[in-house]
Formats: C-alpha cells, structure tokens, sequence
C-alpha cells in the first residue's frame, strides 16, 4: 500500500524529546535561584507540582499562556509561592529563566528523527511541521536542531494566530502543501492536537504513544494508526 502523498509532523515530543526531566530542571532551578532569597527551595517544588497541574489543566489557559512560555513559567511560580507565603515576582522571573535555559539545554531530537526526515524527503514527500506554542521558542529548537530545511511549511501558534486542534491550522498547511486532506496524514503525540483535530478535516490521525501506554481508558478518541517510532513511517 502507498504511502500518504504528504506527513504532517508535530514538535515537541514526536521529533524533538521536550519532556524528559522537566522535574529535575524545576528542582535544580529552585535550588539555584532561591539560595540567598530568604525562599526554601524543597518546599517550593512541593508548592510547584501542584501549581503546575492546574495551571496546565485548565484548557482556556492553557490555550492563552503557551504562547509565552517564560511568562507562564512566571506565573506558575508565583501560584506556588501563593501557597508558602509572599509573592516575589523577580525572583519568579528568575526561576522561569534559570528553567528555561535549564529546558533548553536538555533539549534533543529523538534518535531515529533526523533519519526518518532524511528519508521521506529523499521519497520527495512533502512535510510540514505544524506546532503549538511561543515562536521564540519554537524557532529556536528548530534552528539549533537544523530542522527547517526538511519542512516545505511551518505553522507555528502564537506566530500564525491560531493553534491545533483549530481546523485553520491544518488547512493553511494542507493549502500550502497542495495535498488534499484525505492523501495527508498529521503524527503526533497528543490526540486531541494531532489526532482528533487532524481528522476532523479528514487527514488521517497517527498517534505517537512511545511508551506504549495506550490510549487512555476514558479516550473516546480512536487514532486511524497507532506507532512507538517514527521509523514506523518509512518502514516497508
């Protein structure tokens, strides 16, 4: 069977590994920064973990605030100072910045990305990278990990004014692309961004689960393919 005629890709977490140590990075942040500052650092990460759920779980949130991500940061450390008593927010600042960098150096493509890039374009299949996001960031990981010459269009949230699972988003990729959505396909690993909203238009929803969890058992959502790797995609 032929594959499809165009791959959309998402970023963080299907080619680039954005969440490995995210609770090491908090924890070094807050033990960096909070010495000298009057602040103990383990009971803020306690405050943190909580702090960060809600603030994340909230969907409308979560929708405004990821286009400034060190703003968010911000604001989620100064919830969690909400919890312990006064609210410093340049010290907030710098946590989110310390964060941030901390982030930013950990930061890796996942191990087989560049290979599989290398061999859908050399099958001349179109790509476009379709993300949700803070530009400045987003443009930041795709340059350092040499990523935007594979792609034939970029859609990036906060720089487009829209973001997945808004139907605008793989449309204008689509559009660009040329490629009807029943001959395309998104891959990602979040299924209501890369799945659901995917299909609503028609092009088909691989889901990414590289822990192999599977779905979720409340999920009403039913992925059209379902991969640990994305080798998977130019596998015979």
């Amino acid at each position: 069977m032929s594959g499809p005629a165009a791959v959309l890709l998402d970023l963080d977490d299907t080619l680039l590994d954005y969440s490995s140590g995210v609770e090491e990075c908090w924890t070094a942040a807050c033990d960096a920064c909070c010495s000298g500052a009057g602040v103990d650092a383990a009971a803020l990460m306690e405050a943190l973990r909580p702090a960060r759920r809600s603030f994340w779980d909230d969907p409308d949130r979560h929708r405004r605030e990821r286009v400034d991500m060190l703003g968010a940061w911000q604001k989620i450390v100064m919830h969690a100072m909400e919890r312990l008593g006064p609210v410093d927010a340049d010290l907030a600042r710098t946590i989110a910045r310390d964060f941030a960098a901390r982030r930013r150096e950990r930061e890796r493509l996942f191990p087989e990305a560049l290979e599989v890039l290398e061999t859908l374009r050399r099958r001349s299949v179109p790509l476009g990278l379709v993300t949700n996001g803070d530009v400045l960031f987003q443009r930041d990981k795709i340059e350092r990990h040499g990523l935007a010459s594979f792609f034939d269009v970029i859609v990036i949230e906060s720089e487009f004014g829209a973001g997945k699972p808004d139907e605008a988003v793989y449309r204008h990729a689509l559009g660009v692309l040329k490629t009807p959505a029943a001959e395309a396909c998104m891959v990602g690993d979040h299924l209501v961004w890369d799945v659901h909203g995917a299909q609503r238009v028609g092009i088909t929803g691989i889901w990414i689960d590289r822990e192999a969890a599977g779905l979720p058992a409340d999920s009403t959502i039913r992925p059209d393919r379902i991969i640990r790797s994305l080798k998977e995609l130019t596998d015979p």
